[in-house]
This record gives structure tokens, sequence and C-alpha cells, in this order.
């Protein structure tokens, strides 16, 4: 009976071996039957999210709402940003085996419609950019997705990617096919090959921006934070190709990405068994990050009223004026 169950256990072993339940991130199967490592890594893809605490509105005595920048050239920072991910010549996304980048995540579920953007200006006045309040939500129509609904498509990828110049040369003279469109009114039409699709990669994005509310609650005694959004940040660049500045891709809901988060591997450089995911980095906050902005009358950013180093002593102020907060609540 005993050796029964010993065949039996080998048997049900062998069967998750071949075909690991894994319905998050990654795993480290690439085959049925093949592992790559000594164990299969299912603890991070299967993992169950931690909730947040529940907070009364009479219980915080105090908060303080800021905005931050997190620099993808800060070595800190680079488990956000590596790996990179590509296009191959067949126009297929290539993306790591193991672990994939912050950009990645957010790109691959707001494909399939796991998550939400939120336009980062008002889509009717382009200069006003509220886009942090999450008023503009991009939504495809009731029931559809990105791949079914094309409206939504087109305006979705202006989000994600852009488009390549158009060619001046018409399709007879490029592919040997009929480039000319006899409209009803006599006239006609040169038909031009389709522009490149251009994605925006990983190595594209050069910062996060977060928005966040530090608070302190009385039922708990404890000073704690709350991650509101994050926005991806890249180069603004003009027609020739020079950077004229940086631009806010989208923002998101971070409690509704904490449900992708928790599923994906972080790189942990110092052992390869201890592997986190990107949402226990945010809540143990394991990134470095300068305010831009704080909750203020005037609604102004930092770089306002302050520039280069004084910026940045402007944005170490502002943090710790909320680190002496919670020494003097303890301060007797």
């Amino acid at each position: 009976m005993k050796r029964l169950l010993i065949c039996a256990a080998v048997a049900l072993n062998g069967v998750a071996l071949a075909q690991p339940e894994i319905n998050g991130g990654p795993v480290n199967v690439p085959y049925n039957g093949v592992v790559d490592g000594v164990y299969i890594q299912e603890h991070i893809p299967t993992k169950r999210m931690i909730p947040y605490e529940f907070v009364r509105e009479a219980d915080v005595t105090w908060s303080k709402r800021v905005w931050r920048t997190i620099d993808m050239r800060e070595k800190i920072n680079h488990p956000m940003y590596l790996p990179f991910d590509s296009y191959d010549s067949e126009n297929n996304w290539v993306r790591n085996a193991s672990r994939w980048s912050l950009w990645t995540i957010m790109k691959h579920h707001i494909l399939i419609g796991d998550l939400k953007m939120f336009s980062p200006y008002n889509p009717y006045q382009f200069q006003l950019k509220d886009g942090d309040q999450f008023k503009y939500p991009v939504v495809p129509e009731p029931g559809k997705n990105y791949a079914t609904d094309s409206a939504y498509r087109q305006v979705a990828f202006s989000y994600l990617g852009k488009l390549g110049a158009q060619a001046t040369t018409p399709l007879a003279n490029m592919y040997g096919e009929d480039s000319v469109i006899y409209l009803p009114d006599g006239t006609t039409e040169y038909v031009y090959p389709a522009r490149d699709t251009m994605w925006f990669l990983s190595q594209d994005v050069v910062q996060y921006r977060l928005k966040e509310d530090w608070f302190f609650d009385k039922e708990r005694s404890v000073l704690d934070v709350r991650i509101l959004g994050i926005a991806p940040v890249i180069y603004d660049k003009d027609e020739t190709g020079q950077i004229i500045g940086l631009r806010e891709l989208f923002w998101l809901y971070f409690p509704h990405c904490r449900y992708i988060f928790n599923n994906y591997f972080v790189y942990n450089t110092h052992n390869d068994a201890q592997w986190m995911s990107f949402d226990d980095l945010f809540w143990k906050r394991q990134f470095n990050s300068t305010i831009y902005k704080e909750s203020n009358v005037f609604d102004r950013n930092v770089e306002s009223y302050r520039t280069g180093v004084d910026a940045l002593m402007e944005s170490e102020k502002i943090t710790e004026e909320i680190r002496l907060f919670e020494h003097d609540v303890w301060h007797f």
C-alpha cells in the first residue's frame, strides 16, 4: 500500500511538471516537461494579492498628496526598466521568457483588456493636462476590445505607439499594384503604402510618475501611504528626432494595477531564489524617486517656481516635512 501511494505521488508530480497551472506571469517552463531550473517558480504567478487595510475618513487626522518621478536611469530602478522587449522581422512581440519589464506588463494587459487607460490630457483641449485625476478614460465599446473595436484601437494606439512617415511613392511603382482610384466625380486619387507601425518599447520609457497620498491613521497609529496612479513617460521629439521635452503616455489607476503587478517577477540582484512581485516592490518602496509636485492652492509643479538644484532641494524639503510630521506625533 505504501509503495502504491509513492507511485501515485510520483505520477501526480509528473503531471504537474508537464502542465503547470499558472495563470499569472511567465514561469520557467518553456516547454511541457522542461523546467529551466531546479523547481517550478510558481509562488509569484499564483499568489493572491494582499488587500489594503480599511481606512475610515474619521480616522485620518492628516494627509498630504504628492506626485513623484521615478527615473529609469538610476540603478536602483533598473528592475522596472529591464529586460527590454522587441519585435522580430515578422512583427511578433518578443518578450523575456522569465520576467518582464514594467512597461511590457502594462502594455500586454492593456491590449488584452485587463487595464483601463486614462488620457493624460483633455481630448478636446490638449493644453489642459489634468489626466492624473482619471477624468478621461479610454475604453472600447461594451463587449469589444482592442482587437474587435477599430475606433478604440485607433485611439488606444496613439497612446501606445506612433505611425511612421507617409510614403511618397505610390503602390504601382513599389509593388506593381494599381495605385489609381477613379472617384465618382471623375477625379483620380493615388494609393500609397500603409504607414509603418512603431510601438513604444520598454527602452523608450525614461520615467514613471506616481500620484500618492500620505496620511496618518489614528486607529492604527501609523503614517501610511497609498499609490493612486502611475504613468509611463517617454521623450517628446520633433519631426527631426530632437528631444523637446517629456511626454506622459497615459495614467493607470494603481489599485487596479495591483491585481496585475502581483503576479509578475521582479529581479533580485542578491538572491535568485527570492524574487518578489512588482506589487511587493511598490509596497516595500524599493525604488528611488523625486517629488515634482505637492498639493497646493495654485496647483503648480515645483519646477514652476524652482529650477535646477533648487528644485531638488524643494523636493527634499517636502519629503522632510512628511518625515517630521511622523516624528512629531511620537515626540513627547
